[in-house]
């Protein structure tokens, strides 16, 4: 399924700027980044609670926030992007370095 994560980390502090290194570390790790705090990631089930276990236990709850958008399967047909698009289908191309 293909999931966007979004976050919010407050960056007014020294510790929020390593939390903020931190959560998109873990982003990077199941998805592309497709905008500054947003990420595409194609996942299963199990992956999809992994990543949120993981984000959960790094964001201060109290000063922080996350944002979990399911799109799905047809994902493709419910995203219209408008200007420069890098960004690729994890689900259908491969990526060879």
């Amino acid at each position: 399924m293909m999931i966007l994560v979004t976050y919010d980390v407050n960056t007014t502090e020294l510790d929020g700027v390593r939390r903020l290194r931190q959560v998109t570390k873990v982003c990077v790790d199941y998805g592309q980044r497709v905008q500054n705090s947003v990420f595409e990631c194609s996942v299963d089930p199990a992956k999809f609670v992994e990543i949120k276990h993981k984000l959960s236990k790094i964001i201060n709850h109290e000063k922080d926030s996350l944002r979990f958008y399911k799109l799905g399967k047809n994902w493709e047909i419910r995203v219209e992007t408008i200007g420069k698009n890098n960004s690729y289908n994890p689900d259908k191309e491969v990526l060879i370095f």
